[in-house]
């Protein structure tokens, strides 16, 4: 975790029948007295999902469950655990990952608590870790003034494995989905324990950003078809920020191909009964699995359709209006949004192993259901030939997939809310602007491209010097005072000053903010409604 300048020294919290924990005061370093924010990192929301538990839903805390006591306060002053993944050194790696870092303003709450941001953690599914990012700038230089919660939950194969052997043992509770389970695990443990620290309960916003935006659209499809309690909803209001909802996650039958190819990495016999070839996976050491994973063809560990956290009609509910008409039952607004050029970095994931027709077809396979590729690859290449607009088949990789995962799909998603009554609950926005703290982690070349804004929504995030003065009035005027109030659960409309949905709050390569009339929208809508009329949307029961 990259933090900027700032003194540190620790303080202690009571949470009631939690017990008491120790965490960090940043202060400022010219006077120590003045505590810039508060930091609490690695905060257990769950039991270790290790050993037996290994691929299981995620265990709660028990109610007798205390954090430390007043003569021994528990000590949470690093980060959450990393689950195994690539892009992350193996000595990091840590299954025992399922905890929260809680960054907290100075000072004493208002009388009804704190606001409260619960951020989820973006890199396709399959990497990520909340312990990137540095708020204290955020927290000390603006009226945020939110709690930010950010919890670690499991990814790739340890977070969203799926096959038949794997329904079996839970049949009536599966454990499938497990990273989206850790993800709404958290949510609830932050429902009911936030106003210890001096948080909202009744004032949560929840935000993602990249593979985190798309959770989040799974959290709120969730608490809409599976409430927390009756009529009674956690989360107030949403940021999806450069991602969509994608596409009806692939079917149990679909995945089983997934696992079985773990398996023949693994050697692994499939003939052998099931509970014998999870205990197997169950006793593998984290680096031999990961190695496996690596070496597949379908790659990507994502959601399935489980009737449990997803259902199978989700996507053809928000077609034929249902997503909506929930959403304004339930009052729940959304911002969302992209970035210029998002395909930069969509295009370096995991590029086709050939750079041909076939090779873009095989390495979307590893993302999404067969009959989508070929819708896909049908559209953007009806002869199987390189289509004109790109330099070759690893741009044409990277337009599509993020076109899918961003551009097209969101768009699609957004028409089927307005049409059905629900875009005054909606607002979106383009950055085509980025600030010169992106340098350290993104090639100029690549513009504005994905993850360039996080310096945007989190005020530099800790990128190198962070925002400099000159550039602090452009995130204002753009987003950032309009977020501010969204999180606290004002009206924005005048803030945002866009008319429909077709329209964008944008922030233009100069620095200037303008309302953008979107001239891709046509496109997305007619992805959608191809994906719906070949069924890779779900269908209505």
């Amino acid at each position: 975790m990259r933090v900027r300048m700032a003194f540190s020294r620790s303080f202690k919290l009571d949470l009631a029948s939690l017990g008491v924990i120790e965490g960090i005061s940043y202060v400022d370093p010219n006077t120590t007295s003045r505590v810039l924010c508060r930091y609490i990192g690695g905060l257990p929301y769950a039991l270790p999902p290790v050993g037996p538990y290994r691929f299981k839903r995620p265990r709660p805390l028990p109610e007798c469950y205390r954090y430390g006591t007043h003569a021994n306060p528990g000590r949470f002053t690093g980060g959450c655990g990393v689950c195994p993944q690539p892009k992350e050194d193996p000595e990091r790696w840590e299954e025992d990952c399922l905890q929260v870092n809680i960054w907290m303003p100075a000072g004493n709450p208002p009388e009804e608590g704190w606001p409260v941001l619960f951020f989820i953690h973006g890199g396709f599914l399959q990497w990520g870790t909340p312990n990137e990012g540095d708020h204290i700038a955020m927290l000390e230089e603006t009226n945020f003034n939110a709690i930010i919660v950010k919890p670690a939950y499991r990814v790739n194969l340890f977070g969203f494995l799926a096959s038949e052997e794997l329904l079996a043992e839970s049949p009536e509770n599966p454990d499938l989905n497990v990273g989206f389970w850790d993800q709404r695990l958290a949510l609830e443990w932050t429902y009911q324990n936030i106003n210890h620290f001096g948080g909202n309960p009744k004032n949560i916003t929840i935000a993602g950003y990249s593979a985190g935006a798309h959770s989040v659209f799974h959290q709120v499809s969730h608490e809409l078809y599976y409430p927390f309690e009756p009529d009674k909803s956690i989360i107030r209001r949403a940021f999806m920020w450069s991602n969509g909802p994608g596409l009806q996650p692939h079917t149990l039958l679909e995945r089983q191909q997934q696992f079985d190819e773990l398996l023949s990495q693994l050697n692994i016999d499939k003939g052998l009964p099931p509970p014998q070839k999870m205990s197997l996976l169950r006793n593998l050491d984290v680096k031999t699995l990961q190695a496996a994973n690596e070496r597949m063809v379908l790659h990507e560990f994502r959601a399935v359709t489980d009737e449990s956290f997803l259902a199978s009609n989700l996507f053809a509910n928000i077609s034929n209006g249902d997503f909506a008409r929930r959403m304004l039952a339930h009052k729940l607004e959304l911002i969302t949004g992209e970035c210029r050029d998002e395909h930069f970095v969509y295009g370096a994931w995991r590029p086709p192993q050939s750079l041909t027709y076939r090779g873009v077809f095989d390495r979307l396979r590893a993302d999404y259901p067969l009959a989508a590729v070929k819708v896909l690859m049908n559209l953007y290449s009806p002869d199987g030939q390189l289509p004109q607009l790109y330099e070759d088949w690893g741009d044409a990789f990277g337009h599509i997939y993020a076109d899918m995962q961003i551009h097209d799909m969101e768009r699609g998603f957004v028409d089927c809310l307005t049409h059905h009554g629900a875009g005054n609950l909606l607002k979106r926005y383009r950055v085509e602007w980025r600030a010169k703290c992106c340098e350290i982690d993104y090639p100029k070349e690549w513009g504005v491209t994905h993850g360039t804004d996080t310096a945007i929504w989190f005020w530099g995030e800790g990128m190198g010097p962070g925002l400099r003065d000159a550039e602090k009035p452009i995130v204002r005027n753009f987003v950032f005072n309009a977020m501010t109030d969204f999180v606290h659960g004002k009206e924005i409309n005048q803030k945002w000053n866009t008319k429909e949905t077709k329209e964008a709050r944008r922030l233009k390569s100069n620095g200037e903010v303008d309302i953008w009339q979107d001239e891709r929208w046509e496109r997305g809508v007619e992805l959608w409604q191809r994906l719906s009329d070949a069924g890779c949307l779900g269908h209505p029961t």
